[in-house]
């Protein structure tokens, strides 16, 4: 298992953190057209609807997602 941290804007807030089997191949075959795609004017997309599709293309793998992580202060 890995953990990933996802960037698909200049904006380091619309970030996310996958932690997943997944290699980094799959990840970016799934997500790089749905970012291109709106890039170039087509459907617009959100953090959840990446990890959807990563889900649908691989519904037998594990695929875990969160925005910001907890912090634990000591």
């Amino acid at each position: 298992m890995k953990n990933f941290r996802i960037n698909t804007t200049a904006f380091q807030e619309e970030d996310f953190t996958l932690y997943t089997d997944l290699n980094e191949e799959q990840i970016i075959g799934v997500i790089a057209p749905i970012v291109k795609d709106e890039r170039d004017g087509g459907e617009s997309y959100d953090n959840d609807d990446l990890v959807s599709a990563l889900i649908k293309a691989y519904p037998n793998n594990f695929i875990s997602h969160y925005n910001e992580p907890e912090i634990i202060s000591i």
